[in-house]
């Protein structure tokens, strides 16, 4: 296959580059479709400085051209716009404008223009990471490039949509397996909504702003974990160890915490301050000295929680049930306590604890 640039007899202006396959009849038959005329041998000349019986085309100076593209400069060939694999609209349908430095300008979109330039150069359809096939395939349907529209296309349907799906249990243990325990998990803004990671060793791995609603976490060990701002709606902790976990302004609201151990031998306070536990089931945890510092209890159950030194100040703990806490030495100062039970308490509970 060789490329020829064709003239109707008489005339310079208006060439076609053509691709020429075989014969010379074979020539006259594209020659016939492309300007339009009955060729013969006789009304069609080729460009002088192409020779059709060399091994390669000789391109000329003149061949080049630059192509201004919203702001951006493309230097290509004329034979390039008019390649075997499809043409580029011509020139003159564009109007012929030039800025200063003789470029052609094009008002288009010089990043999915470039896909499209690369395609008449080598026939392969490329679209860089970043760039959007849907504003390729605009670009092609303006340009006329018919087959590569329908590329983009099919492309376009094949392309899965953006998986939001959650993380299963096995995926997140594959996760877990190729890390070592010395290495801090980022598991920032993930979605584990309804996930089972019930008894996995979840140490230390960042959770924040994680969607871990419905999740079972039950017996996991979640010491020095950093759940600040996760979803834990209804989400099942029961026995889980939370030994120093950072759980600052987590939604926790109807989730059930039954059992946990909040408390760190190296004496690392868990820290809940601004939580949302409303509604949740804690009894029978273990929370020396824990951080509950303006955090939200409205209706959460509290039976025999350990509570001593612990930070309930600003606490909302309206209807609460602590029936059987140990709340020795804990802060209640400015605490809400409407309709809380505090019955079979194992301490006595003074009143400068609760001064509102």
């Amino acid at each position: 296959m060789r490329r020829v640039t064709l003239f109707v007899n008489g005339t310079s202006t208006n060439g076609k580059v053509v691709a020429v396959y075989g014969s010379l009849d074979d020539l006259l038959s594209v020659a016939s479709s492309k300007l339009g005329i009955r060729a013969s041998n006789h009304n069609i000349i080729q460009d002088p400085q192409e020779d059709l019986r060399g091994p390669e085309k000789c391109q000329t100076h003149t061949d080049w051209l630059t192509l201004n593209v919203g702001g951006r400069c493309f230097t290509t060939t004329r034979s390039t716009l008019v390649s075997e694999y499809q043409s580029l609209m011509p020139i003159n349908v564009w109007g012929n404008k030039q800025d200063s430095q003789g470029a052609f300008l094009i008002d288009r979109s010089p990043d999915y223009f470039e896909p499209i330039l690369n395609y008449l150069r080598h026939g392969q359809l490329i679209i860089n990471e970043g760039i959007n096939p849907l504003g390729v395939l605009e670009e092609a349907r303006f340009f006329g490039i018919e087959q590569l529209a329908e590329q983009l296309e099919n492309l376009i349907k094949a392309s899965p949509p953006d998986d939001h799906s959650p993380l299963t249990r096995k995926e997140f243990i594959r996760f877990l397996l190729a890390t070592t325990t010395k290495s801090e998990l980022r598991c920032q803004g993930l979605n584990f909504n309804g996930a089972d990671l019930s008894r996995l060793d979840l140490r230390y791995i960042n959770f924040k702003m994680a969607n871990l609603s419905g999740a079972n976490l039950m017996h996991a060990n979640l010491s020095g974990a950093n759940l600040e701002r996760a979803d834990l709606s209804m989400a099942c902790l029961d026995g889980a160890n939370l030994q120093g976990v950072k759980m600052l302004c987590t939604n926790a609201e109807g989730a059930s915490l039954r059992g946990c151990n909040f408390e760190d031998p190296a004496g690392i306070k868990a820290n809940l301050e601004g939580a949302n536990l409303k509604g949740v089931d804690m009894e029978g945890s273990q929370m020396t000295g824990i951080n509950l510092r303006v955090a939200t209890l409205k209706n959460a159950k509290l039976k025999n929680c350990n509570l001593r030194g612990a930070t309930l100040a600003g606490t909302d703990l309206e209807n609460c049930d602590l029936s059987g806490c140990d709340l020795q030495e804990a802060n209640l100062r400015g605490s809400n306590v409407k309709g809380a039970i505090f019955e079979e308490m194992l301490t006595p509970l003074h009143m400068s604890q609760s001064v509102r």
